[in-house]
């Protein structure tokens, strides 16, 4: 679905402020949900006034998700039981899950046959496919300064056509 070169390896972190702008969150929220493990940075957590976290693509992902999954309504309470449920997952196992939700009850969708209730309970249920988070974040992250855990260099990859084009037509 996505080709190697599209996701950032697992020593590739990006800081708060840019996974702020690329999830869509305040850096409030990122702070605080950092703070109570919701969404901690895999590749580097913050030790004392002056260090950077440093979150992975996998981390935003997971931002990008649960800010999805508030603006529909979900407590808090009950993203943290479906958060801890993708954890566990890699990045390209997420990319076939779809979630459902009815703002209460959060289901995971792997195929036409197979929706788990997360939460246990339901009603009508709406959709956030993962997948196409995940390509919103491919199609941005990398207008974001990155760094390696490991001091190396991060390579820089050519903008494709359409990102050109994006970028020119922002610009003006």
């Amino acid at each position: 679905m996505f080709p190697d070169n599209s996701l950032p390896d697992e020593l590739v972190g990006y800081r708060g402020p840019a996974a702020c702008q690329i999830a869509g969150i305040t850096y409030r929220q990122l702070d605080y949900w950092a703070r109570t493990k919701l969404v901690a940075p895999s590749i580097r957590t913050a030790h004392g006034s002056g260090s950077q976290r440093l979150y992975s693509f996998k981390d935003i992902l997971v931002l990008k998700v649960v800010k999805r999954l508030l603006d529909t309504g979900v407590s808090l309470q009950n993203i943290r039981v479906a958060v801890d449920h993708l954890r566990v997952r890699g990045v390209r196992d997420l990319a076939r899950v779809t979630l459902f939700s009815d703002g209460t009850t959060v289901y995971e969708c792997t195929s036409p046959e197979e929706i788990v209730d997360l939460l246990q309970g339901g009603q009508g249920v709406f959709g956030i496919a993962v997948s196409g988070a995940m390509q919103e974040i491919s199609g941005t992250i990398h207008e974001f300064p990155a760094e390696r855990a490991d001091g190396g260099v991060v390579e820089t990859h050519e903008p494709d056509e359409l990102t050109q084009r994006r970028n020119a037509r922002r610009t003006g």
